[in-house]
């Protein structure tokens, strides 16, 4: 047993993240799992526990991404995104609760031999997180968009997800006239434009 995960380790150290460079220095790879033995035990332990503090925050958010989902209801918009449509599908987990794999423990009273543990964290908290802030920024976005068609460094590359069919600026005829040819054209806020995606 000890060879064989000896040796399924050095298969998996042997391969690098696909988005870095040999010398791991490409800035879109993380670099984490290379050093984390080299930390101490009371880093590490804080490292823990600081996971568990934005569970304080979801609640907030949750309210905040309801608040602009209702207000871009009310606003008239149609095919918003809703939570669900950010959250994994139920089946798609690898592991349920029986079939769910633990870790050797690091000391007796360890989570980590908890299937319990790894439930909660990997099937629940973690997928949940990101969906909600995702969810959070894309309608987000779709404010930004509605409110202000107005061009800056980050619209281009990241604005594309919040794309409306045309921004508030675009439904008044004596107000369109007064936007920079480069926002009143953009496709992002202005299915009328060329290369509008598809609403």
């Amino acid at each position: 047993m000890l060879i064989k995960t000896r040796t399924h380790w050095l298969r998996l150290k042997m391969k690098k993240c696909e988005t870095c460079d040999p010398s791991g220095a490409e800035t879109s790879c993380v670099v984490i799992g290379k050093h984390h033995k080299d930390i101490s035990y009371t880093k590490r332990v804080l490292g823990v526990l600081l996971i568990y503090v934005p569970i304080l925050t979801l609640p907030f958010v949750l309210f905040s991404a309801y608040v602009s989902y209702f207000h871009l209801k009310l606003m008239g918009a149609e095919k918003v995104k809703t939570l669900k449509d950010y959250l994994p599908d139920r089946n798609s987990y690898r592991y349920n609760y029986s079939s769910q794999i633990v870790m050797q423990p690091g000391y007796r009273l360890s989570p980590t031999q908890s299937k319990l543990f790894w439930i909660l964290n990997c099937t629940w908290y973690c997928p949940f997180s990101v969906g909600l802030f995702e969810w959070h920024a894309y309608l987000v976005k779709l404010v930004e968009n509605w409110w202000c068609p107005f061009h800056h460094e980050r619209k281009e590359s990241h604005y594309r997800e919040g794309a409306i069919d045309r921004s508030f600026w675009h439904i008044f005829p004596e107000d369109i006239v007064k936007l920079d040819p480069q926002d009143r054209d953009n496709p992002i806020w202005n299915e009328d434009a060329k290369g509008a995606p598809d609403h």
